[in-house]
């Protein structure tokens, strides 16, 4: 019984270090989860717009993606993410993104894909005439 007690207690007593000496940095939990990467951005003219975000194969693999839509309200109709092997897929969004709003994880068909580009199609009508942003986020 002793024996099995220092056995199991080294183990411990190394996963403990590494917790306690990581725990301040919130990469090292993030890095369980998945790393988020920003894609690119596109400022939205007044009215309908489409806009493409091109993303290259050495930005790596992605799991998932989000929009995320500063500085305006923007009114999300659709994006088409194209892969790396020419295969592509439509996600229909069709929501009102407030300022600071973010979509939900669009999880990618397949898993782990190379992404080279994503299309959106939205329109904005605003008063202050402030345009949005719109932010491609990767996840890896």
């Amino acid at each position: 019984m002793k024996n099995l007690l220092k056995a199991i207690q080294i183990p411990f007593i190394l996963m403990l270090t590494l917790v306690v000496s990581n725990a301040s940095n919130p990469n090292w939990i993030n890095s369980f989860q998945g790393r988020w990467e920003q894609l690119g951005s596109r400022t939205v003219k007044f009215g309908m717009d489409r806009d493409e975000i091109m993303v290259t194969a050495t930005e790596g693999f992605f799991t998932g993606l989000k929009i995320r839509v500063t500085n305006s309200a923007l009114n999300m109709h659709k994006m088409v993410i194209h892969f790396g092997d020419g295969t592509t897929q439509d996600v229909e969004l069709k929501n009102n993104f407030r300022a600071g709003q973010e979509s939900r994880v669009i999880d990618l068909a397949g898993n782990r894909r190379v992404i080279t580009k994503v299309v959106f199609w939205y329109d904005t009508k605003n008063a202050r005439q402030t345009k949005a942003v719109v932010e491609l986020w990767g996840k890896h």
